[in-house]
């Protein structure tokens, strides 16, 4: 981002008279009232806002979100289940050099793990050379036995990665966890940043922020190069569980931004081993399912026989090479937290070079030792259940009562595969509009990574997920977190 030579190191700033730093890294100021310098000229605009035409700013964004239908649904929630996504009007910024080592981090860290699975379900040597338990890949949930041996198309397994970063408080990058079943969040991500376009069109017009516009397209190209041999002119679907799934106006934004048909498994019919769309033309054949559908819900036939989510016959149809799916199935055993812990090894192992970006120390309660100190000093730990998203099944320590403590404590020696620990960092922090002005909120960092066998593609940014209660550590919307735009500069 351009800077004025005018802008001043120091300047008395009333929305930031209250702002206080903390232990943790803070994404703006490197000491109280001194800016970072890639965020110097947003510094300098806020200084120069009355807090009533921010306030503006803020309603005019959320009438933006709710004219647009941005929503998503909580499960569990008396109250009602469908909320405005919440966004935060300051934007996260990030410089050119510390987006060229995400970058560089992310594309090693995806290509590892294609090859990792397509080794699990065929040779298993990483198994063979003892780098990685059987056991620990066999147990997990997620693990398809229906997939061994079978032909991926082009050795791709995910083709669509939302890795999730935190920056430590020495202001290193790490990663805490990869999502690579169905990941979400990217519609927020895109319609963050059209909103914020219109509201600062003169802060963007000064700004050299690199665009993410085309991140449709990018997917499209994407699912297109997986397409079965033979077919040049691919149909292309998106299938959604359906209107109550927390993500459908994802779904149905990502549609309308590729130009695709949004589909149900009520839509799609198997013949002979070809999958085809039902239209008001008569039967369309489906060569790609960019699919938004667990594994288990896909195929009565094959997985969950109660499932209406899928089609019946759909897994024949796949393993015969007749359409592909995008992610594969049995991808999930790549983002089990248990098989997390041994990311760096399955850097290493395959591609032989260290990982560019680290992990979080990870204590893997299967292993005795690690389980009685982590149990020993649960108050210091976060505990994750392996398989699960959203903020569910976890256990911050520092912030949870004694009784909730003792209750994770049982969960773990009943079934120490089910969880992992990591010590409690303290997630960096960004400015954040509230009523009582700028205050700092604990945020982490969502980029997604594009791969369709020639190529890797990130778009310069991703979803930026803010803490919005204070203090809290817990960025998911369905926990009560929402979203900043996500600025990486060009110079």
């Amino acid at each position: 981002m351009a800077t004025s030579s005018h802008t001043p190191e120091y300047v008395p700033a009333t929305l930031f008279s209250g702002y206080e730093l903390s232990e943790a890294y803070d994404e703006m100021f490197r000491a109280p009232n001194r800016p970072r310098s890639h965020y110097r000229a947003l510094y300098s605009r806020l200084l120069n806002l009355p807090a009533e035409e921010l306030r503006r700013s803020k309603q005019e964004a959320d009438v933006s979100f709710f004219n647009q239908g941005i929503t998503f649904n909580v499960y569990g929630r008396s109250e009602g289940t469908e909320r405005i996504f919440p966004h935060d009007l300051l934007p996260r910024i990030i410089s050119s050099a510390e987006w060229s080592v995400i970058e560089r981090g992310l594309k090693q860290r995806i290509l590892a793990l294609n090859l990792f699975l397509k080794d699990v379900y065929h040779e298993r040597r990483i198994i063979k050379d003892g780098v990685i338990p059987g056991e620990i890949i066999y147990t997990c949930k997620h693990f398809r036995r229906q997939m061994r041996n079978i032909k991926v198309a082009r050795d791709v397994y995910v083709s669509v990665c939302g890795t999730d970063l935190i920056r430590a408080p020495s202001g290193e990058f790490v990663v805490l966890e990869d999502n690579l079943r169905v990941p979400s969040g990217v519609s927020y991500m895109l319609t963050s940043r059209r909103v914020m376009k219109q509201i600062f069109p003169t802060l963007f017009r000064k700004c050299a922020v690199r665009p993410i516009e085309q991140y449709g397209q990018v997917l499209l190209s994407t699912l297109r190069s997986l397409a079965p041999e033979g077919r040049s002119t691919p149909t292309i679907v998106l299938l959604t569980p359906g209107i109550y799934n927390s993500a459908y106006f994802e779904h149905s934004y990502l549609a309308r931004q590729m130009g695709i048909e949004l589909v149900e498994g009520r839509d799609l019919l198997v013949h002979d081993n070809f999958v085809y769309m039902r239209t008001t033309m008569g039967l369309q054949r489906v060569d790609v399912i960019y699919r938004r559908v667990d594994d288990d819900f896909l195929d009565p036939l094959a997985f969950r026989w109660d499932s209406a989510l899928g089609s019946a016959g759909l897994f024949n149809a796949y393993r015969t090479g007749n359409v592909v799916l995008a992610n594969a199935l049995g991808t999930g055993v790549a983002d089990d937290k248990a098989i997390y812990a041994y990311l760096p090894d399955i850097i290493q192992y395959y591609l032989g070079e260290p990982p560019v970006l680290n992990n979080v120390e990870t204590f893997l309660m299967t292993n005795e030792t690690q389980r009685q100190h982590v149990c020993s000093n649960i108050e210091k730990f976060v505990i994750k259940a392996v398989g699960e998203s959203g903020g569910y099944g976890m256990l911050i320590g520092p912030h949870s009562t004694a009784e909730q403590r003792e209750e994770f404590r049982l969960r773990i020696q009943a079934d120490p595969r089910n969880y992992i620990a990591q010590p409690t960092i303290s997630l960096s922090t960004a400015p954040c509009f509230t009523e009582d002005g700028f205050s700092p909120r604990h945020i982490d960092l969502r980029p997604y990574v594009l791969y369709g066998g020639d190529e890797v593609n990130i778009v310069p940014g991703g979803l930026t997920r803010v803490a919005l209660r204070k203090g809290s550590l817990v960025v998911n919307s369905s926990q009560g977190g929402g979203s900043k735009d996500t600025w990486v500069l060009e110079n």
